[in-house]
């Protein structure tokens, strides 16, 4: 017995042993476990102004698809500023944030800070803004500000009997903006091709020519398509410059019947100009926003036609699922290209019930 009863207490001395072995380590697994399911990803966004409304539901879009995924979002604003943009990105690098979006106060200006983040292994994307090439970003997300624009223009040539010319006065935000500039010719192209029924790759290039023939002249015709922009006014992207521009326009240029704008915030003001005049039969088309005050316009069956979709909170939400490719399913970043667009879609009175939201930031 006293061997048997010996050998019992051995062998339950090694069971008892293993079994601590056994538990220690499922206790260490779940703690490590538990340890990296803590580990919060932290996205910074670069953003160059909170000023206007637009920025606001943008930043808004990003940090509620972020915070959707149990991410930290945090968004710091450079007020238009290069300088302060640079102290911003600093921040995040200095603060070991995973990622960074940045929506560039100046095209050139930004790409040195962008290139230090990324040096500091931390991936850029560029987020509605056109940044350098020479800025090594993981991609740049925004609405498709060509296809918007053409989709637009191809609503906008079908809005005229095709005996008659389309004498248009163009607003645009600033000198030199290459999203402006996607924007027009986006609509040049669509008016053209919808005008001529030419192909959409000849429509192009005759939209270049068109171009280059207001950059050169202040106004530009193509003879088939009917179609001229007599007058180029500039709005500074806002209600209160494109209010203005188009009083100005209106001096002398009061026989036009078509106003193309590069957004909603100047067409907004241009509309109120032509209102104050009480002047008729001036149809209004917008490159980019589909802003809640542009659709109700749309709604109203007013002079305002047309405009392009350009949704801040499905362009945040677009940035943000790319960024969860990169940091969690770790996707190439070199495999995103250079550009990663929203869907192109030209809202009208038919659809737009669709895309309002009376509770809508922007």
């Amino acid at each position: 017995m006293g061997k048997k009863f010996k050998l019992l207490a051995a062998l339950s001395l090694v069971l008892m042993l293993m079994a601590q072995l056994l538990t220690g380590c499922g206790s260490t697994g779940t703690k490590d476990a538990a340890t990296a399911d803590k580990k919060q990803i932290k996205v910074g966004f670069a953003q160059k102004t909170l000023e206007n409304e637009f920025q606001k539901a943008l930043a808004d879009g990003v940090v509620k698809a972020g915070e959707a995924k149990g991410w930290k979002v945090t968004v710091l604003d450079a007020k238009n500023s290069i300088e302060n943009e640079q102290k911003n990105m600093e921040t995040f690098v200095a603060q070991k944030y995973d990622l960074i979006f940045i929506n560039v106060v100046d095209t050139k200006a930004a790409t040195e800070s962008i290139n230090a983040a990324v040096k500091a292994g931390i991936p850029v994307i560029g987020i509605d803004s056109h940044v350098d090439e020479a800025a090594n970003v993981v991609t740049g997300v925004s609405a498709p500000d060509l296809a918007n624009g053409r989709v637009v223009g191809l609503f906008a040539a079908k809005q005229y009997d095709k005996s008659e010319m389309i004498s248009a006065a163009l607003l645009s935000g600033n000198k030199g903006n290459p999203g402006g500039q996607a924007r027009r010719k986006g609509l040049f192209a669509g008016i053209i091709e919808g005008r001529t029924g030419c192909t959409e790759k000849e429509a192009w290039a005759l939209a270049d020519k068109f171009e280059q023939e207001l950059t050169d002249n202040g106004k530009a015709v193509n003879n088939e398509a009917k179609f001229a922009v007599v007058t180029q006014g500039w709005g500074n992207w806002t209600v209160n410059g494109g209010l203005p521009a188009m009083e100005d326009i209106l001096v002398a240029n009061s026989k036009i019947n078509c106003v193309l704008g590069e957004n909603d915030s100047m067409l907004i003001g241009a509309k109120q100009a032509i209102d104050n005049r009480s002047l008729t039969g001036i149809k209004i088309f917008a490159a980019a926003d589909a802003m809640k005050g542009a659709l109700e316009l749309i709604k109203g069956g007013s002079a305002y036609q047309a405009t392009g979709l350009n949704n801040p909170k499905l362009v945040g939400a677009k940035g943000i699922d790319i960024a969860e490719k990169v940091l969690v399913e770790h996707v190439d970043p070199k495999s995103f290209g250079k550009t990663v667009t929203t869907d192109p879609v030209c809202v009208t009175a038919e659809n737009v019930d669709k895309f309002y939201d009376p509770n809508a930031i922007f």
